[in-house]
């Protein structure tokens, strides 16, 4: 009976497949998901960029200075060592890099990797905002738009809204101007 009953619903299910099936395909290959997988993709490649300038070519000279002595990505400091530190760090002074501390299962405080990424978020930051306006002046549109605070609300608008998408008020202070004549 089960048999039965699979075989006359097997039609409907399939056209709900193809249907399910056909609107995946339209979702995919719309524009604004090909233009999101296209974006992301540079954005990752951007950021693997300026994640490199900052690693191999800005932090390196900063490494120079007298009192920083190594790699700066390495530079950690040691909270509490780890179970075994008696027995591994005993012709030692200490771990020698956070890998090993990490291993042994010291906790540490990695201030250089958080350095590192500081630095890494600063230049992309500058980077992006240097791309925002060189793009401004070849096309002549503007990425970054200018906004200003509603006096109803105190929400960010466009600096060129007549109203606020907000509250709705009048931005041009037509508000005041109608109410003061009453």
């Amino acid at each position: 009976m089960s048999h039965e009953s699979f075989l006359e619903h097997a039609p409907a299910v399939i056209r709900k497949a193809k249907s399910v099936w056909s609107d995946f395909i339209d979702f995919v290959a719309s524009d604004n998901v090909l233009q999101v997988a296209v974006g992301l993709i540079i954005a990752n490649g951007f950021t693997k960029v300026v994640q490199s300038l900052v690693s191999d070519i800005l932090l390196p000279p900063i490494a120079l200075l007298p009192f920083i002595d190594r790699n700066f990505e390495e530079k950690f400091v040691v909270l509490r060592k780890g179970p075994h530190a008696n027995q591994t760090l005993a012709h030692s002074a200490g771990y020698n890099t956070l890998d090993q501390a990490a291993a042994d299962g010291a906790v540490v405080l990695a201030y250089g990797q958080f350095i590192t990424n500081v630095a890494n978020f600063l230049a992309l930051g500058v980077f992006l905002y240097l791309i925002a306006r060189v793009y401004a002046v070849f096309t002549h549109k503007t990425i970054i738009s200018r906004t200003v605070r509603c006096a109803y609300c105190r929400k960010y608008v466009s600096e060129k809204a007549k109203r606020c998408f907000n509250c709705t008020s009048w931005l041009d202070g037509r508000e005041e101007r109608e109410t003061s004549a009453l």
